[in-house]
């Protein structure tokens, strides 16, 4: 999914944005306060978004609290059967830094089929679209 998500937000349709991608454990603060914009791909865990997807924003939560506002964002979850508390545990997060979604989340239950791959390199091109026409 995230791979998908990357090829398009890289595809030259949909805009000439420098696109840089961080692992979730090796995303920081600094990396979040330089970008433009940013995409959250996780899956689910006992019903909630993954460990690390906690961690990271444990670590950047209070760096970014004030120096983020408004930053464009976009969310993939992946879950086996409900990922709802996934989705409501991110959004709830990205409600306090005053983050702005670009697009509703996308949520993939059960297998990951062409579908699912399409609709993320959607998103993606909808993100680096979005840039490159300056509307966030």
């Amino acid at each position: 999914m995230a791979d998908a998500l990357v090829q398009g937000a890289c595809d030259p349709e949909a805009g000439d944005i420098d696109v840089v991608v961080r692992r979730t454990p090796d995303a920081s603060a600094r990396d979040v306060r330089s970008c433009n914009a940013l995409a959250l791909v996780t899956p689910t865990h006992f019903g909630y978004m993954s460990g690390l997807t906690k961690d990271f924003f444990e670590r950047v939560f209070l760096a970014c609290l004030d120096n983020t506002v408004g930053l464009p964002w976009a969310l993939v979850v992946k879950g086996t059967t409900d990922a709802s508390g996934a989705v409501q545990s991110v959004e709830r997060i990205v409600t306090g830094l005053k983050w702005r979604a670009i697009a509703p989340p996308l949520v993939v239950q059960g297998d990951v089929d062409q579908r699912a791959l399409d609709a993320a390199h959607e998103l993606g091109q909808t993100l680096t679209a979005s840039l490159d026409a300056g509307l966030f």
